[in-house]
This record gives structure tokens, C-alpha cells and sequence, in this order.
């Protein structure tokens, strides 16, 4: 009789087991539960790219645009400098560029071919490089007796869909910068006055 018993239980465990093998039911619900976190990290990380090529698109287009208004002038003024920041702003619109920094620097390039500070400035109205300074000025730039501007900025992107507690909030936000060097386009070079 307790043979039978056990056999018996053991025989119901069996088609039970089968049963729950050849029952399909929910089988959709399971694999979305697997696949959705995953798609969504897709998501997520497809949006954070998205805006953090934009912003680095017009931190690029922003340092190009600054230093051709620049070399289009023969002269210019912190007061004429500080207009960049609109100039940037309106390029960065619809966003707000966080924590921007601009730097103008008219460099002259010796007859030996050694670049040098001329002047700079900064969106403060500072002067974040010393007069006589050297400057690295890519090599193919670096014509004797002529006149370059570099135009620097520096941006930080702050991620906008990642969670407080999940990354460090130095990982959270992420600088951005950009330099460019034109050449003057008129006279020989380019003066500022109280730069």
C-alpha cells in the first residue's frame, strides 16, 4: 500500500511538472519583464547621447563663430568682447549652457615662427594669460609674422535622466570645451585696448 501511495505521489508531481512545461500562459508577460529594463537603459542612454552631441555641436560652433567675428575686426574692446556671451547664448538656445566659460586670445606669431600672448581676455573681463606667454598654435598655422586668434570655450552638460543616487555627482556632469584659431582677416593684427 505504501508503495502505491509513493508511486502515486510521485507520478503526480511528474504531470504536474509536465503540465507547467506545456502551459504557455504569461510567457509574453515574462519576457517583457526581461527585455523592458533593458530597453529602457537603450532609451535612456539614445537621449543622454542625443543631447550631449547637440550641446557639443554648439560649443564647437560657438568657438568657431567667435573667433571669425574676432578676425574680422582690426581692433576691439572688452566692452566689444563681452558681446560674445550673447553671441553664445543665442547659439546654445533652446539650452542653458551651465557654468560657461569664454577666453579670447590674440596671439602673435614672431619671424622665427614662435607664437606669443598679445592679449587676452575672459567673460569676466579678465586676462587669463600672461602678455608674452607661449602659446601651442597647431603647426600648419604657424606663418612667420602674422597674427592668430584662439577662442576657447568650456561648457558643462549635466546628464538629465540619470538618477541622483545611482552615479557619483562628479560622473553627473561632464565638461565640454572647444578651442579654434583664425587668422586676422584685415591689417596685420588684431589690437585690444584694456585687454
Amino acid at each position: 500500500m505504501r508503495k502505491r501511495v509513493a508511486k502515486g505521489i510521485g507520478s503526480g508531481i511528474l504531470s504536474r511538472l509536465g503540465e507547467l512545461l506545456r502551459d504557455r500562459r504569461g510567457v509574453g508577460a515574462v519576457e517583457f519583464a526581461l527585455i523592458a529594463p533593458l530597453l529602457l537603459c537603450l532609451y535612456i542612454t539614445a537621449f543622454e547621447l542625443t543631447i550631449g552631441l547637440s550641446i557639443s555641436k554648439r560649443t564647437t560652433r560657438s568657438a568657431s563663430t567667435i573667433a571669425d567675428l574676432v578676425t574680422q575686426q582690426t581692433a576691439v574692446t572688452p566692452t566689444w568682447l563681452s558681446t560674445m556671451k550673447d553671441v553664445t547664448a543665442s547659439l546654445f538656445a533652446p539650452y542653458i549652457a551651465e557654468n560657461l566659460l569664454i577666453k579670447v586670445t590674440g596671439v602673435t606669431i614672431d619671424s622665427s615662427g614662435n607664437p606669443t600672448v598679445a592679449w587676452s581676455w575672459d567673460q569676466s573681463n579678465g586676462r587669463p594669460y600672461a602678455v608674452g606667454s607661449a602659446v601651442n598654435v597647431p603647426t600648419d598655422m604657424r606663418s612667420a609674422s602674422t597674427f592668430v586668434v584662439r577662442a576657447e570655450i568650456s561648457v558643462n552638460h549635466t546628464l538629465l535622466m540619470v538618477m541622483p543616487g545611482l552615479l557619483p555627482s562628479k560622473l553627473q556632469t561632464v565638461t565640454i570645451s572647444r578651442q579654434y584659431f583664425y587668422r586676422q582677416r584685415v591689417g596685420s593684427s588684431i589690437s585690444c585696448s584694456g585687454c
